[in-house]
């Protein structure tokens, strides 16, 4: 593989690793993998396992989070006819599960840090360490939000996830895209890359070519509006601009708009059925 870039994790330990371009699955590489990886992820500053609203910027993620909780919601209730049973994978702080439940979904997640599986806790959520821990269970959906690029053993828990879908069942997937306007104009400052928590960059074709391995196509995307603003917010910061929200706004316009033609959105959600 070769090297496409470098990228700094400019919100926890400032370190550099590179990204590495995987030709035949369209998709990047984090290299090297930390033996430690928990670490770069039990930070104060590592806000999807907290509830902080300490600074301007943590303010802007919980608002953001709550509309898109809603949109979550109303999207599993358009893709099943039927009762609910959901999983979600890497379920957080657990806010999400609690918007499903008061829809009347019957939920379970899995979360593997304990961090955040305390404060889902404290919200009325029993979250999973693991999926092994699901046993026999199975469910009618299963969302990944912003999950899937953090899983090490990417291919072994993908397939372990199909196992657990119903054969008529409906797989969510949401990713950054790197091949979004706004990742290629910020390059290394890019906050999607998010290194080293997210080992793996997608396209769109990337996400088709490791779920058609394991007989599931993508039958549906939707784009994350709000991503390309929030992402290109956190990019600028790290760029040091004192007007980034001016930049943020506009990079993160332009890049909606490209992407109204070219379907290359910030972030994208996959929606993923059987093909058998």
């Amino acid at each position: 593989m070769k090297l496409f870039l470098k990228a700094k994790d400019f919100s926890v330990s400032g370190e550099t690793f590179e990204l590495h371009k995987d030709a035949e699955r369209d998709m990047l590489v984090t290299q090297p993998v930390p033996e430690n990886l928990a670490r770069y992820y039990e930070s104060e500053d590592y806000i999807s396992h907290t509830d902080a609203k300490k600074s301007f910027t943590d303010k802007i993620y919980q608002k953001v989070k709550r509309v898109n909780l809603k949109n979550k919601t109303q999207l599993i209730d358009n893709q099943s006819n039927k009762n609910i049973k959901l999983l979600d994978i890497g379920a957080g702080t657990g806010d999400f599960l609690v918007m499903a439940k008061s829809q009347g979904f019957v939920v379970d997640g899995v979360e593997p840090s304990e961090i955040a599986r305390i404060n889902a806790d404290k919200k009325g959520i029993q979250l999973h360490e693991d999926l092994d821990a699901l046993g026999g269970q199975r469910f009618n959906v299963i969302t990944l939000w912003h999950v899937l690029e953090h899983l090490p053993s990417l291919e072994k828990q993908i397939a372990q996830m199909v196992s657990l879908l119903e054969e008529n069942g409906t797989l969510i997937v949401a990713v950054p895209n790197y091949k979004s306007f706004d990742a290629k104009h910020y390059k290394s400052f890019w906050a999607g890359f998010d290194v080293p928590r997210h080992l793996w960059h997608f396209s769109r074709k990337s996400i088709n070519t490791l779920f058609q391995k394991h007989d599931m196509e993508v039958v549906k995307t939707k784009p994350m509006w709000f991503d390309a603003f929030y992402v290109s917010m956190l990019s600028e910061k790290y760029k040091g601009n004192p007007l980034y929200l001016i930049s943020a706004f506009f990079i993160g316009l332009w890049s909606n708009l490209r992407a109204c033609f070219n379907k290359e959105y910030s972030s994208i959600i996959y929606i993923l059925k059987r093909t058998n």
